[in-house]
């Protein structure tokens, strides 16, 4: 073998570790689970939508409209009773009914403008889940051009102003069994968005910023042999597992606390101008329900620093820290990602229990869940990611204990046994030797 070969060989052999290839494949994963989660929605959004259509009006001009939507959407209901279209538009995954009044051909006749009332069905709060109505919506801009078309043929163009909009809109959002007049879904997701969009930012930050800590701090101990120096002092091990996880905790609350007013602040801000008040629909928190968010987010974090601990464990210096972070802050993208365009009760099952298997995700969906007043999911969340976080610290507290701690690597089967101060100082009188 060449020198030139030999160094290549070299090289490859440092490099390719588990430690560069694990975020690799990690990214890998979640960006082609991401890429199958929006190409399904584009794929639904491509199918015709599900609409209910109520025809109040017996004119040419209503069985106009009928015929565009007829022709552009699946229709699964079609008659005169609103409540009854109401729910077979929910039992079939509808979220639209048009309803055409009695008085809509003969408006448009008088030169005045048609009314058109549109009922939306909104199941979930996403910015996601309002595309299904915002697509059937355009169905009302496929009614005005051939209403238009019809009025131009029948020579009805002495108001070109009402040729070229012959219909007004009238909405109504009914959204988890609250009726919003006057109110479009594309209005209330920009809104609960925009309140929602805190937690899984901060969430996001505090994990990156405390797991950073103690994955660092593991690389730079091991680097600088100031942890081997830590093992020789009379402390057990699972004091300086639990020592290291709480100061990081407390540093990564503090700077949630201090994330959450910046942030809270800027986005009242943004809140504060907006139409809706979600206050008069009883979309609010109160203080336990702030209390329940701080718990959710407490027990993240120390199953986050937990995992970030284990992780440090099995690194060698300083740089490979650096890489070793990267898994636990994609881990963290994916419910912030989630939460951000869907909503958790909109997700099909086997999405629901991924997220919910992922400790970060709770914090996050808290308090969009809290609003409707879903505390067992809240609890329950809570109640797992607690489980989740003391089993990740037993296995903290393990590692700690095993030869792995110094020598990044399982011991041998003759080594198995010694502790690892007793290992490290065979390893000196041997190089003394």
């Amino acid at each position: 073998m060449s020198n030139l070969s030999k160094i290549i060989k070299k090289e490859v052999k440092e490099l390719l570790t588990p430690a560069t290839l694990i975020p690799v494949i990690i990214i890998a994963v979640i960006f082609g689970s991401l890429g199958g989660v929006f190409g399904g929605v584009e794929e639904s959004m491509s199918e015709p939508q599900k609409i209910a259509v109520v025809i109040e009006d017996n004119g040419e001009l209503g069985q106009v409209a009928f015929a565009v939507l007829n022709s552009s959407a699946e229709i699964v209901y079609n008659g005169d009773d609103v409540k009854e279209a109401l729910g077979t538009l929910e039992d079939a995954g509808g979220s639209s009914l048009f309803v055409i009044p009695s008085n809509f051909t003969s408006n448009i006749m008088d030169n005045r403008t048609g009314t058109i009332e549109a009922v939306w069905v909104m199941y979930g709060a996403g910015l996601m889940d309002s595309l299904p109505s915002e697509v059937a919506a355009s169905l009302l801009t496929s009614v005005d051009q051939a209403i238009s078309a019809y009025m131009i043929t029948m020579g009805m163009t002495e108001n070109a102003s009402l040729v070229l909009q012959p219909t007004q809109l009238v909405e109504t959002t009914i959204f988890k069994d609250k009726v919003m007049d006057g109110i479009s879904p594309g209005a209330i997701a920009g809104v609960m968005s925009s309140q929602s969009f805190v937690m899984p930012l901060i969430v996001m930050m505090v994990i990156i910023y405390a797991g950073s800590i103690v994955i660092s701090s593991m690389g730079s101990e091991k680097e600088n042999k100031t942890l081997e120096t830590l093992l020789t002092m009379p402390i057990s091990r699972t004091s300086i597992v639990f020592g290291k996880l709480v100061g990081a905790a407390l540093v990564g609350l503090l700077m949630a606390i201090i994330y959450m007013f910046g942030m809270g602040y800027y986005f009242d801000s943004l809140v504060g101008s907006a139409s809706i008040d979600l206050g008069e629909y009883g979309l609010t928190l109160g203080v336990g329900d702030y209390v329940l968010v701080g718990i959710s987010l407490f027990a993240s974090l120390v199953f986050a620093l937990a995992l970030c601990m284990i992780l440090g464990i099995f690194t060698k210096n300083y740089k490979a820290a650096q890489t070793m972070t990267l898994p636990v802050t994609f881990l963290a993208m994916i419910p912030m990602f989630v939460t951000m365009f869907t909503d958790f009760d909109t997700l099909p099952t086997v999405a629901k229990v991924l997220v919910f298997a992922i400790p970060f995700s709770h914090p996050m969906i808290a308090m969009r869940s809290l609003m409707f007043d879903n505390y067992a999911l809240v609890l329950s969340g809570i109640a797992y990611t607690s489980v989740v976080a003391i089993i990740a610290m037993l296995v903290a507290v393990t590692l700690f204990k095993k030869d792995i701690l110094l020598t990044g690597k399982v011991a041998r089967s003759e080594e198995k046994g010694r502790s690892p101060l007793g290992s490290m100082i065979r390893r000196f009188v041997l190089k003394r030797k």
